[in-house]
């Protein structure tokens, strides 16, 4: 699908999964579905990837055998998964966590994963990061980590049920992994430029 058609059309048309696997984007072009809503994504920046890469590494040496796996983004979380693919959300964390087997899928996550975490870009809105905090949480994520690259620091939630418990770290904490028993985060070689 062409930017402009995209771009006439994402006002007039709610998009499902069956919609998103159709549109024909250049290449490094992503864009997430959230309840029926396009949105473009831009391309991360150096210090993003490199944040991104240690802390899927010290995610990924902790799950070595261990039933969870471990994805980075570019990877499709199809939140509240419907087999006929007509979900309305379809988003990209860049860090996701699944522990049950069946909910991974050839083309990615069906259902909410265990963990997200998501990486700050000078592009995110406000807006943007809360219609996501309210979309994982709705959707039964149980743990969703916001860092933040520009001021290193780390904002965890953990939802359990209609409880939102939040704590912040600093660039020289350790952080445990609520979900996953026994992993702490080093936070210090995440936020290393």
């Amino acid at each position: 699908m062409s930017d402009a058609l995209l771009q006439e059309d994402i006002e007039n048309q709610p998009w499902t999964y069956a919609d998103y696997k159709a549109w024909e984007l250049k290449p490094g072009e992503r864009y997430e579905i959230i309840n029926g809503e396009a949105y473009a994504m831009s391309a991360p920046n150096a210090f993003h990837q490199a944040m991104l890469m240690e802390l899927g590494k010290q995610f990924a040496v902790f799950l070595t055998g261990k039933p969870c796996k471990v994805y980075p983004a570019p990877y499709d979380v199809r939140l509240f998964y419907e087999e006929d693919e007509s979900d309305d959300t379809v988003v990209q964390p860049d860090l996701s966590v699944v522990c049950d087997k069946e909910k991974r899928g050839k083309e990615g996550c069906r259902g909410a994963p265990d963990f997200v975490a998501d990486i700050l870009s000078p592009s995110n809105t406000a807006i943007e990061m809360q219609r996501k905090f309210n979309v994982y949480r709705e959707a039964g994520v149980r743990e969703y980590w916001v860092l933040d690259g520009e001021y290193k620091t780390l904002t965890v939630y953990l939802f359990e049920g209609e409880k939102i418990i939040s704590r912040s770290y600093g660039e020289k904490d350790t952080v445990p992994v609520a979900v996953l028993d026994g992993l702490a985060i080093e936070l210090e070689p995440v936020f290393t430029e």
